[in-house]
């Protein structure tokens, strides 16, 4: 398992346009991901589900991978969060 905390960079957050980015870069790795806002925990390849935290510009969140590829896809979704989306 492995694990890193970022903070959203862009303004609106999470949500629409950027989870869909966040979701799509999930998705292209074979590992569990999910995504950590307070107590409340998702799966990072769940739209609903990460739009569900409600994560807005500012915010700290966890990225939380357990796979075969889990380093690259952590190090990889906070590379993106951290870019406020545009790569």
């Amino acid at each position: 398992m492995y694990v890193k905390d970022v903070v959203v960079q862009n303004q609106v957050g999470l949500h629409a346009r950027p989870a869909t980015f966040f979701i799509q870069k999930a998705n292209e790795f074979k590992s569990s991901i999910w995504v950590e806002k307070g107590d409340r925990r998702v799966n990072a390849k769940s739209l609903l589900g990460v739009l569900s935290l409600g994560i807005t510009g500012g915010t700290g969140i966890r990225i939380i991978a357990d796979g075969v590829d889990e380093v690259d896809a952590v190090d990889s979704l906070v590379s993106l969060v951290e870019s406020g989306f545009s790569d």
